[in-house]
């Protein structure tokens, strides 16, 4: 032991995706063509281990035989090569996994893992040419390039931090010499708050600060944390003149007059953005329209008290959402950056113990598809950062199991500034269970999740600055690590209701970290910074005060309650420490080596800092440049004048924002949870797009119909003409989103999202934001509909570069499943109904006409007499009608008396709607009655030519098509491969299925937890609906007793079950390199091992894996073998998709076998419909293999195209697997594995999807038995 090891393991050459991906980029990207091969080798070095372990680990962690080939301490290679790792303190998911696998295999070893990517490149490349693939390789925000050499040892020596130290002479220094002090600290505070500090402890304290006194305030009173800028007082406003003064002048009148009558008493309130964000709503509170709004003083999300019928039982259900963003941390680690504003959108609703159950992503980029050769200086090339950052969000969403409802990336030039990275989630829970209690002196604070380190230092004051190009190259530390399963472990513990319910008050550790997660618990807290658990020794107190490490939560319980918190945070394999206490005096307190390094009082905290006044000058939109009056995309007008309305169609469907997102959105798991009403691609071929999300609400036990819903609306090129426009319209089309998909407008509530250029002192900066507010609170007050939360960044600035001034509005609804109607065309001989809404003479809309327009439309959906709608955006009607007709391939026939400019124009807000020929007078009759006769019109109908038709004018649906999928293939590819062959292999009937002898009325099916499971409840539920008894078990693996304790358990539960389930997610994220790892190392446990095979071999067992759960079973040889044994080189596995990236849609699988008992209730031949949600899906195997395996019937299902034909095409064939396999058994049946999600169903769950959705894989298993 002591000796490091090394060990590399370099993908076979049919299997190595990412060394064919990047071959492919630095061809096609870097424009470099002499590079003749790419290898891609994981590095691991290993130290503290066995050689018994060592040689277990090789071919079991550190390898998988069949896709890999394996090299120790030495590879041999051709051509140049270089090794990438991890910044020092960056989170290694991989290394982390890897020791974690080690220890399954030997428990009371403390093996130490450190990894790097090896990269070849091969073929004549000068070093110019080498240094410009390291760059596209290397991020040094959070990597760095190391040598080949091998460490002596991987134990790092830290050494002991100094104590704080102290700003001797602070109090009393000169104005001028503060300020060079102040300069020389990089703060994000102002100078004004660096000479409040000083007043402070010159004034109170009578002493000088610490480092970590002055470092804790800026991050206290950072933008990120307590939104300064948005909080500064607007002095003196000042109107330009212009066409549309009047209206925006007359909405700050308004406000002004509802200011002060609402603040009549109170000389503490002054004008300021955030009085503007908030003041709307107040005013309608205060006219008793937010009666639902949960009341508390623990502000964790917009929080609204929704009645729920659960088994006929009316009880009372909180439904929380938040949005958030990420857009610094993104823009220099998008990776990293995007996965933490995803992470961070779930602790909101989550610390406020709601479990999170579907999110939405809108992102801003510049246009991802120019050449690398035209970065800017100190920036990313916008490929790179738009792929990179899909895949960190994707990443952890996927990994914690949460579905993505809804996914779309906006694109404007001036995105290149600052990328936008926005999450919003929807959470819920019994009301019963969440208590709203204030922390009491003697309250415990207990520290939960996560350890600490220096990842994420400085992120809430990092995202607050302005930025140029030399900061992007020394803020790595700012970006924050994200750790999934962890944050997974939380979800689990915080929806047990008997947790929840001891919870006095939680915060989570966003920005700010202890300081400011536990500071904000209690007025008066003394923590010990002692206490608090690090990732590695050599942090210092301001370290461990400030460090944004995640996956952390602050939870306060009463002191009888402590034993019980940390007993049940350990069940859930959680790390809980108890760290501070609630004192009576109000001041904050940390100590650190027995001193005090912060001793503030909670007054002064509170000041968050100066006060601060601007003035502002509000510009005005010019009239003729009027965005709502163009056509948005361009050439469309140059075409129509030309006659050519085929080319304006065309192109319009190609522009970057019509165009099809396809690649991207299928990243993001949207089926996890079995909730998701909608997936975001729907129709037959899955290509009408959705234009909200909606989503069951996450009741785990009994029959419940409600619904929520979200949906966004933002046009940045509108809103850069006219933020008050902008704002008023993201709102009009965040509305309209929820009617069209079945929502009543009169129960909304929005969050909003403001992001915008750094401001200044100059008037004229803060024209935007204010301009922007202003259109949102009339946009509310006229529709009576409040905001109740949002999220404003206000640091959208590179250079001289500023974002496009963005309120992005987001609408939820609370509705029943039977409102709910889907997007794509139902039917040829249906009428197009269009629903246009009214704008007013200052191109603002109408808000009285559209209430009744949106009325009418909920009404007709009501009635049945609307089937599908679509909401028009800017890009017009020709863009809407064709992406509701992708999703069946039907066509449209226009009505040739509409001008052909009013197909193209701009009426962001109206709808079409699909309705049955027979009520279109119902539809006419209902318009009249509401008096909008003249505003609702027939345009045209559904055909089944497969063609769009207008005049003498005629585009197939698959020309259409390719316009439309066309522009980001190269960026989103949503194919690897041209091979559309199809496989004849035949159905195998068989004469004899096995049969059980040991009946059980109500058997039991073991279900295992594993670090990254994420399916467990999906997989319960069908089990229990099936008839079963569910049995699900943690697995502990914190210290050796853990461990060893945890195989005694799940020994028992086996013993006892007479089924096990393997469920889906992603084993310790899928590490080292490779899926299910840690849960197939688990079970190759002697004691696990002999257990699994007594219930195969002696009680006539079952046993069931899908996804992670199959590929767990083929990795420990129960499928195809029937045993738990050895991986051979030629044994069958799954490996990466051949697209290269994780894969989520529905796919359509033909039972090809009845052999097995699981598909007794199954029809042989039929074709069935489940979601698939993978990154490593494709099942690979020798020839002689597949064919042995369709001879003995163990190929159970099959990825079938639309005709139910077995085939290698991507489009149905969605990993590439060989001979279309998508399941297969165990010699006798009894075991089955298969990566699509046969457990994701229920009623009303992917209703835009056609086809049968139940295999009763379940039943048949439950049947067995009886």
């Amino acid at each position: 032991m002591g000796n490091v090891r090394r060990v590399y393991a370099e993908k076979k050459a049919d299997y190595a995706v990412a060394a064919k991906s990047l071959l492919s980029e630095i061809k096609s990207y870097l424009g470099i063509d002499t590079v003749t091969g790419v290898r891609v080798l994981i590095r691991y070095d290993v130290e503290n281990i066995s050689d018994e372990t060592y040689q277990k680990a090789l071919r079991t962690v550190f390898c998988e035989p069949p896709v890999d080939d394996l090299y120790e301490e030495t590879f041999p290679y051709e051509g140049q090569v270089f090794s990438v790792e991890f910044l020092p303190g960056q989170f290694d998911q991989r290394a982390d996994s890897a020791e974690q696998c080690i220890k399954l295999l030997r428990e009371d070893e403390e093996a130490v893992v450190r990894t790097a990517t090896t990269y070849v490149i091969e073929g004549d490349v000068s070093g110019e040419q080498m240094e410009a693939i390291k760059k596209h390789c290397i991020n040094p925000v959070d990597s760095r390039e190391t040598g080949m050499e091998k460490p002596d040892t991987l134990t790092d020596v830290y050494e002991e931090p100094a104590d704080v130290m102290i700003f001797d002479g602070f109090i009393e220094k000169s104005e001028e010499d503060l300020k060079r002090l102040y300069d020389s600290l990089g703060l994000a505070m102002t100078f004004k708050d660096f000479l409040h500090i000083q007043n402070y402890f010159r004034g109170e304290e009578k002493r000088d600060p610490s480092v970590t006194e002055i470092r804790v305030l800026d991050t206290y009173w950072s933008d990120h944390c307590r939104h300064t800028t948005f909080s500064t007082e607007l002095k003196n406003v000042t109107f330009a003149d212009g066409y549309y003064r009047a209206p925006i002048e007359a909405s700050y009148q308004d406000y002004l007059d509802n200011f002060k009558i609402l603040y009549k008493d109170r000389d503490d309130k002054f004008v300021c953005l955030m009085d503007l964000a908030l003041l709307a709503m107040k005013k309608l509170k205060a006219e008793g329209k937010l009666a639902d709004q949960e009341e508390s003083d623990e502000i964790n999300a917009c929080s609204i008290v929704v009645p729920v019928e659960v088994d006929g039982k009316t009880e009372e259900w909180l439904v929380n959402f938040k949005n958030e963003t990420h857009n610094h941390p993104t823009e220099i680690e998008p990776f990293g950056g995007a996965a933490t504003c995803l992470g961070g959108a779930i602790r909101d609703p989550l610390s406020g113990r709601t479990y999170v159950y579907q999110a939405m992503r809108v992102t801003g980029a510049a246009d991802p598809t120019v050449s690398v050769k035209d970065t800017m200086e100190g920036k990313l090339p916008q490929k790179k950062l738009v792929r990179e950052a899909a895949h960190g969000y994707s990443s952890y969403g996927n990994q914690i199991g949460l579905a993505t409802g809804y996914v779309k990336e906006v694109y404007h030039p001036n995105y290149v500034a600052k990328r936008m990275e926005i999450g919003a989630v929807m959470g819920a829970a019994p009301r019963r269970a969440v208590q709203r209690l204030n922390s009491d002196p003697g309250d415990r604070i207990i520290l939960l999740g996560g350890r600490t380190g220096r990842d994420g230092i400085g992120g809430a004051t990092g995202s607050s600055k302005a930025h140029n190009t030399q900061s992007t190259e020394v803020c790595g530390a700012e970006v924050q690590k994200g750790n999934p399963p962890t944050e997974r472990k939380i979800q689990r513990l915080f929806r047990r209701e008997e947790v929840s319910y001891i919870i006095k008050k939680c915060n989570d550790f966003g920005a700010g970290g202890v300081s400011v997660a536990i500071g904000e618990l209690a007025d008066g807290l003394r923590v010990n910074l002692d206490k608090v658990p690090k990732k590695y020794a050599g942090l210092d107190g301001t370290e461990l005060a400030i460090s944004e490490s995640q996956e952390r939560m602050a939870v306060v319980v009463a002191p009888e309650n402590v034993e019980q918190f940390l007993a049940y945070a350990a069940e859930e394999n959680l790390e809980a420490v108890e760290v501070a206490i609630v004192t009576e005096e109000p001041r904050l307190v940390l100590e650190w080596r027995g001193k005090e390094i912060v001793n503030i009082s909670r007054a002064f905290l509170n000041t968050n800092g100066a006060h601060q006044e601007t003035d502002v000058y509000v510009e005005m939109p010019e009239r003729e440049e009027s965005y709502l009056k163009q056509m948005a995309v361009k050439g469309v007008a140059k075409a129509l004048e030309a006659g050519d309305v085929k080319k304006a169609w065309l192109t319009t469907l190609s522009d970057l924002n019509v165009c099809s997102q396809k690649g991207l959105v299928e990243m993001f798991d949207g089926s996890i949870g079995a909730g998701s009403v909608y997936m975001p691609y729907g129709g037959r071929y899955q290509l009408t797009e959705t234009q909200s999300m909606v989503a069951k609400l996450p009741v785990a036990e009994g029959k419940c119909d409600t619904v929520t819903m979200m949906a966004y609306g933002f046009d940045p090129y509108l809103s850069s003409w006219s933020p008050y426009h902008g704002a008023a319209y993201a709102i009009v089309e965040s509305v309209a989103r929820i009617v069209a998909a079945g929502g009543d407008y009169r129960k909304i509530r929005f969050t909003y999202q403001e992001y915008f250029r750094r401001m200044s002192e100059d008037p004229k900066r803060w024209s935007q934001p204010f301009a922007a507010l202003l259109g949102a609170y009339s946009a509310q007050i006229a529709l009576g509909l409040p905001s109740i939360g949002g999220k404003d960044s206000m640091s959208g600035t590179f250079n001289e570069i500023d974002v496009p001034p963005t309120l992005v509005s987001f609408a939820v609804d609370v509705a029943k499943e039977q409102d709910i109607i889907t997007p794509e065309l139902k039917k040829a001989g249906n009428a197009l109904m269009f629903f246009y809404r009214h704008k007013d003479a200052y191109d603002l809309p109408d808000y009285g006409q559209i209430m009744k327009l949106y009325q009418l439309v909920h009404d007709m959906i009501q009635k049945k007499a609307i089937i599908s709608a679509y909401v028009i955006d800017s890009y017009g009607f020709a863009a809407a009608v064709s992406k509701m007709a992708f999703g069946n391939k039907l066509g449209v026939s226009v009505e040739g008396r509409i001008p052909a400019k009013e197909l193209f124009g701009n009426c962001i807000g109206s709808i079409v709607a699909e309705v049955p020929a027979d009520m279109v007078d119902t539809v006419l009759e209902a318009a009249k009655a509401s008096g909008l006769e003249t505003d609702v019109r027939k345009a045209g109908e559904v055909t089944d030519d497969g063609t769009f038709s207008y005049n003498d004018m005629k585009i197939s649906v698959d020309e259409a098509l390719a316009a439309w999928t066309a522009p980001l293939e190269k960026v989103f590819p949503t194919r690897s491969s041209e091979d559309t062959k199809t496989v004849d292999t035949g159905l195998y009937e068989a004469k004899d299925i096995y049969v059980c002898k040991n009946r059980v009325a109500k058997p039991k099916v073991f279900i295992p937890v594993f670090p990254g499971t994420n399916c467990e409840y999906d997989s319960a539920k069908a089990f229990e609906r099936a008839g079963a008894e569910p049995v699900v078990k943690v697995f502990k693996n914190m210290t050796a007793e853990d461990i060893r304790d945890s195989v005694d358990v799940f020994v028992k539960a086996i013993d006892d079950a007479q089924m096990i389930m393997f469920p889906g997610g992603f084993s310790a994220g899928d590490e080292p390199e490779g899926s299910a790892k840690f849960f197939a190392t688990a079970f190759r446990n002697e004691k696990m091992k002999e257990a699994v095979m007594r219930l195969l071999n002696e009680r006539d067992g079952l046993a069931l894996g899908i996804c992670n759960g199959f590929q767990a079973l083929i990795k420990l040889g129960l499928v195809p073998y029937g045993e738990i044994r050895t991986q051979s080189a030629d044994a069958p596995t799954l490996t990466y998709n051949t697209i290269g990236r994780h894969i989520s849609k529905m796919v359509y699988t033909k039972v090809v076998s009845n052999k097995s008992p699981w598909l007794a209730q199954a029809t042989l031949g039929a074709t069935y419909c489940n979601p698939a949600s993978h990154g490593e899906g494709r099942f690979v195997a020798p020839k002689e293999c597949i064919e042995k395996l369709f001879a003995q019937g163990q190929v159970a299902t099959q990825y079938v195209n639309e005709d139910g034909q077995p085939t290698m095409d991507e489009e149905w064939n969605v990993n590439g697997s060989y001979a279309a396999i998508e399941g297969i058994t165990s010699p006798d049946g009894r075991v089955l594995g298969k990566m699509a999600h046969s457990e994701r169903r229920g009623d009303s769950v992917a209703i835009n999807i056609y086809g049968e959705q139940d295999v009763k894989i379940f039943e048949s298993g439950v049947a067995y038995f009886r």
